[in-house]
C-alpha cells in the first residue's frame, strides 16, 4: 500500500463520519480515528516485518560509560549542526521540492535565500501550501526526499544564517 492510497483512505474515512476504522493486511496494520478535538483524522500505521526478515538476536547491552560517551563523529556533527538554523514543517503532508514535475526545485544546496522566499510545497488534503523562509541565509542541507510524507515539526532544511 503506497502513501497515495493511505491518504485516499484517510480522506474517505474523514468524509464517511465513521469514528474508527482498522485495516489489517499481511504486512501492514492501519488504524484511523476521527472525531477528535481538531476534527482531523488521527492515523496510526504499523508495518510488520515478516519473521524471516527480522533481525537476529540483539547485541549484548553496552556498559553505561560506553552509552554515555558520544563518538567523536557524533560530537562533531552536533557541533556543526548547532550553528545552523533548522527550518521545520508547519503541517503534516507530502513534501515537494518543485512547483510542478517539469519545473526546477525551489532551492538547492548552496542557494541563498531571504525571508519570504518559497522553499518547498507541502500538499495536505489536495491543497498545496507554499512553505516560506522565516530567515535569510544559505541552504546547507535538504533533510527530506522529494515526494515523501512529512510530520508536523519535522526538520526540512538546514540554513547557515551567516
Amino acid at each position: 500500500m503506497d502513501i497515495k492510497e493511505i491518504q485516499s483512505l484517510i480522506r474517505f474515512v474523514a468524509k464517511s463520519g465513521a469514528s474508527e476504522v482498522k485495516l489489517e493486511m499481511e504486512d501492514i496494520k492501519i488504524t484511523i480515528r476521527t472525531g477528535n478535538i481538531s476534527n482531523t483524522p488521527e492515523t496510526t500505521i504499523v508495518q510488520q516485518i515478516p519473521m524471516a526478515q527480522a533481525p537476529a538476536a540483539p547485541a549484548p547491552a553496552q556498559t553505561q560509560t560506553e552509552q554515555a560517551a558520544p563518538t567523536t563523529s557524533d560530537a562533531a556533527k552536533t557541533d556543526d549542526d548547532s550553528k545552523y538554523i533548522t527550518i521545520k514543517s508547519p503541517i503534516i503532508g507530502t513534501f515537494y521540492r518543485k512547483p510542478s514535475p517539469d519545473k526546477p526545485p525551489f532551492v538547492e544546496v548552496g542557494s541563498t535565500i531571504g525571508e519570504g522566499d518559497v522553499l518547498c510545497v507541502i500538499e495536505a488534503m489536495k491543497l498545496f501550501n507554499d512553505i516560506e523562509s522565516e530567515v535569510s541565509g544559505k541552504i546547507v542541507k535538504v533533510l527530506v526526499e522529494d515526494s515523501s510524507p512529512v510530520e508536523f515539526d519535522q526538520p526540512l532544511f538546514l540554513v547557515d544564517p551567516s
